[in-house]
């Protein structure tokens, strides 16, 4: 891992040192603040290729709307054997 200095305001410093646990360092709760904005942004893009993929295919808004509608508070349908 390359180390990488970034440089923090006094007021921003007060407001991430409050904001952490006790017993976690300053560097790792940026690396986890990081690690998860990163993650959302991620999410997000998936998000909106699904919709535009939704909105491109009929049969693909057609099968989620199914899965949508499905009973899932009941038990499956056993099949015959």
């Amino acid at each position: 891992m390359s180390a990488t200095t970034v440089k923090l305001d006094a007021e921003m410093l007060r407001e991430i040192a409050e904001a952490k646990p006790a017993g976690q360092t300053l560097s790792s709760f940026v690396r986890s603040a990081l690690r998860q904005d990163l993650r959302r942004r991620k999410m997000r893009r998936a998000a909106e290729a699904y919709v535009a993929l939704l909105a491109r295919r009929p049969d693909e808004r057609e099968a989620e709307e199914e899965w949508e509608a499905a009973p899932l508070s009941r038990p499956p349908r056993r099949g015959k054997k």
